[in-house]
This record gives C-alpha cells, sequence and structure tokens, in this order.
C-alpha cells in the first residue's frame, strides 16, 4: 500500500506543481507544446506496453476491444457534455475536470498493474502528461474573473488527493478481483488514454507548437519504452 500511495503521489504532485507554475508565470506557449508533445509520447507507449497489451494477453481480443472502445466512448461523450455545459469562457475548468475524467481510469490501472510488478512506463506517462494539462488550466483559470489563485490551487490539490485515493483503493483490490477484471480496467483506461491524445493533448501541442511537436512526440515515446 505504501508503495500505491507514493506511485499516486507522482502523478498527483504535478498538477499541483503546474497548476502553481500557470497561476504564477505566463510560459512560453512552445515550451508547454514541447511538455505536451513528450507526454503524448509517453502516454503513447503506456496505452499499448502497460494498459492493452497486458488485457489483450489476459482475456478474449473481442473482451479487450469492447473494454477499449467503452474507455474511449465514455472519455468522449463525457469530454463533449462538459464543453457543451460550460462553454468556452470556462475552458480552464473543462481541462480540470477532464484531467480528473481521464486520471481516475489511468490512475486505477496504475494501481492494479502495481500489483503485477510494473507501472514504471504508466507513471512517467501520467506524470509528464498532467504537468502542461495543469499549467494550461491554471493560466487560464487565472484570466477568468472567478479563478482566485488561492481557490484554484485548493481544487487542484483535491483533484490531486482524488486520484492518490484511487490509486491506493485500486492496489487494494487489485488482489481481491480476478484477471479478467483487472484485464477490463486496462483495457477501459488505455480506450481513454487514446481518447485525450486524439481528442487534446496532440492537437492542441500541434496547434501550439507547430510541425517540430512530431520530434518531441518520438523522443517522450523513446523515453518510455527505454523505461519499460
Amino acid at each position: 500500500m505504501t508503495t500505491a500511495f507514493l506511485y499516486g503521489l507522482a502523478t498527483a504532485l504535478p498538477l499541483v506543481v503546474g497548476a502553481a507554475i500557470g497561476l504564477r508565470w505566463k510560459l512560453p506557449q512552445t515550451l508547454l507544446a514541447g511538455l505536451m508533445a513528450f507526454g503524448a509520447g509517453t502516454m503513447i507507449a503506456a496505452a499499448s506496453e502497460e494498459l492493452f497489451e497486458p488485457a489483450f494477453n489476459a482475456v478474449a481480443a473481442w473482451h479487450a476491444g469492447l473494454a477499449l472502445l467503452a474507455g474511449a466512448g465514455v472519455y468522449v461523450v463525457a469530454s463533449h457534455v462538459i464543453d457543451r455545459k460550460l462553454g468556452t469562457a470556462s475552458v480552464g475548468w473543462g481541462l480540470m475536470l477532464g484531467t480528473l475524467l481521464d486520471g481516475i481510469p489511468e490512475n486505477t490501472a496504475l494501481g492494479v498493474s502495481l500489483s503485477e510488478a510494473g507501472g514504471v512506463v504508466l507513471l512517467v506517462a501520467i506524470a509528464v502528461g498532467n504537468t502542461p494539462e495543469a499549467i494550461g488550466s491554471a493560466a487560464t483559470m487565472r484570466q477568468s474573473s472567478g479563478g482566485r489563485p488561492g481557490r484554484v490551487i485548493m481544487l487542484w490539490a483535491a483533484t490531486a488527493a482524488i486520484l492518490v485515493l484511487v490509486t491506493m483503493a485500486a492496489n487494494g483490490a487489485g488482489d481481491a478481483i480476478g484477471p479478467s477484471r483487472v484485464a477490463e480496467v486496462q483495457a477501459f483506461a488505455g480506450g481513454a488514454t487514446i481518447a485525450v491524445l486524439a481528442d487534446t493533448l496532440m492537437p492542441e501541442a500541434y496547434r501550439e507548437g507547430g510541425w517540430w511537436v512530431g520530434l518531441a512526440t518520438a523522443l517522450g515515446f523513446f523515453v518510455a519504452f527505454v523505461l519499460g
């Protein structure tokens, strides 16, 4: 359980640190784009190597595929609802809710992966991906009338605490649930991660950074692959 707490904390701290950076400084968009692209590369490796591949090997292909599509579908629908409800004026709050939305299945998968002595690649992918999301969201909140710094930090701290608890709970339940349920969680999180990449992270990185972000994405993939 201590390991799960430390892993969860390692994924959650970048949220609070990123939010503090976004509230305090205005970082160059090209730097944020590079961080997002690098994070996207690590998440590509994690989605295939530590999420979907173990699930694919544990259950039937159709079973893993359905869980994968369910994860992507839940994220896409929920993200669409958030965009419609909050609107462009509240994009910062939408980013924060989006971080929580994809963070719950990812940290759940991280928790159950620790029971199988895995999780390093996924840990790096989540931590690196969380940082630019928190920076961009907090910076947007800072510009809005309701974005008081103390309130923003508290919201991000609460989000981080939820993800730590999710990691610990999933790790505790990992030994109690069967291999097929673990596979479903991993495949579901893989689908949500792929949806995040396609819907938010990679388009935003390209829009802000331009043609060169493909190199940062490849570098992130390479680093995660070596760690794995």
